[in-house]
């Protein structure tokens, strides 16, 4: 298909014009003069698809909303909450179909240059929206990229780390673990010495990836277009997987909501370790009788016999390319606003989310939030995932995998071939194959 890109370009500070140009095209941004817009009069209505969890962080995303109109007074915002399993195939469905796609959406980092590719989303380059692009964590602005142009700015970054219970650890006598083995041992010594639960591994593809970036693997190797999903190195990380289960540092996972089992059980105290992010913390604080984030221990995930690795994730504002121009002015305000360091830093504060500007971090709440603080290093050194527009399609395949290796006791090398076999068929068919 022929792919078009659709740019926004910056009018004034607050207003702003979209354009079509032909893909590879030199063509730039319309110009127009500026006209300083008082908030007030500034008029629209714009939708917006929240993909965060409705109970533990929506209700801080409407209070920034909230927070916007007093300032917007008349830029009606209809927030609407998507469930996050559901919004990329229905935002494009809805882009497709050009009906019913919201004005703007929080995209997980690998749906951006997916979207981007289909013509879906506007590029923001020439945009008041990345006059301050220094600011952002480069690896979390770089999930925006594709073909050489920027379609979205970076909401919150995360990665996986090790969350586990003070309280237990303590009781239990043992250090917290920085490798895998450490992990089993001190997990097995967690449930001879309190009676509880060592360790939790949640049974999907993106929980398998520390194990497997670990030894070594990774999933494609887009420099040599190159699918490895089932190396040996991978199959040496399930391997370990696997056997935490099977040696009773972890519990036997459920097969059905194994991630709410897993929060279940570490909230009401029954698991000393799992493997999680930020996005957990608001949840774990409110859990009664857990004992607060004082009681919630952070560390960075273990480490195989190659490194300690941990995915890059998080999340980015993008505007759907469909947006008609007299509401530019107000998805770029609200845009703005809503990704101001100020309103990263109330995010981090009351949520325990990661910002992505560098002057959020400067920021009183934001130095001083224990989470923060710990989960910052862990970001800084998380491996970067393959920001192409088959990336987002990765993980269905690899949830199956990491279901049937860890939950049904099949074959890694088998399950990780039918996964190589997958990505060939259907996500990158010119990738060369081990």
């Amino acid at each position: 298909m022929r792919r078009i890109t659709k740019g926004l370009a910056a009018l004034s500070s607050v207003a702003l014009a979209f354009t079509v140009a032909a893909c590879g095209s030199d063509s730039k941004p319309a110009a127009s003069e500026n006209k300083a817009a008082d908030p007030a009069s500034l008029s629209a209505e714009l939708t917006w698809w929240d993909t965060s969890d409705a109970k533990n962080e929506g209700p801080v995303f409407q209070e920034l909303i909230k927070k916007f109109n007093t300032t917007y007074p008349n830029v009606k915002v209809n927030y609407q909450s998507v469930p996050f399993a559901d919004a990329q195939n229905k935002f494009k469905t809805a882009a497709a179909a050009k009906t019913g796609a919201p004005d703007i959406l929080r995209a997980e980092v690998a749906w951006v240059p997916e979207f981007a590719s289909l013509g879906y989303l506007y590029s923001l380059d020439g945009s008041e929206l990345l006059a301050d692009e220094s600011d952002y964590n480069a690896a979390a602005l770089a999930s925006n990229k594709f073909d050489g142009k920027t379609y979205g700015v970076p909401q919150v970054t995360d990665s996986l780390a090790l969350l586990y219970n003070k309280e237990l650890v303590e009781k239990a006598g043992v250090s917290v673990p920085k490798t895998w083995a450490e992990l089993k041992t001190a997990a097995q010594t967690v449930k001879q010495k309190t009676g509880v639960d060592g360790a939790y591994v949640n049974p999907a593809g993106y929980f398998t990836l520390p194990f497997m970036y670990g030894e070594g693997g990774d999933l494609v190797d887009t420099s040599a277009k190159k699918i490895v999903v089932n190396s040996e190195q991978n199959v040496a990380g399930l391997k370990i997987a696997k056997d935490l289960i099977d040696s009773g540092a972890a519990v036997k996972p459920s097969a059905t909501d194994s991630y709410g089992t897993m929060m279940t059980l570490f909230k009401e105290k029954k698991v000393a370790f799992i493997v999680n992010g930020p996005w957990e913390v608001a949840n774990v604080k409110a859990a009664p009788g857990f004992g607060g984030v004082e009681n919630l221990g952070i560390a960075p995930v273990p480490a195989g016999s190659a490194k300690a690795g941990s995915p890059i994730g998080g999340h980015n504002y993008v505007v759907y390319s469909g947006v008609p121009q007299e509401k530019a002015a107000a998805a770029v305000a609200f845009i703005k606003f809503m990704n101001s360091a100020e309103s990263q830093a109330a995010l981090a504060d009351k949520l325990g989310l990661l910002p992505t500007r560098k002057s959020a971090y400067e920021i009183d709440t934001v130095k001083n939030n224990a989470v923060v603080t710990a989960f910052k290093p862990v970001t800084e050194s998380a491996v970067s995932r393959p920001w192409i527009p088959e990336g987002g399609q990765f993980f269905g395949p690899l949830d199956t995998m990491a279901t049937e290796v860890l939950v049904q006791n099949k074959d890694a090398k088998a399950s990780l071939d039918a996964v190589a076999q997958k990505y060939k068929a259907e996500v990158v068919p010119s990738y060369a194959t081990n």
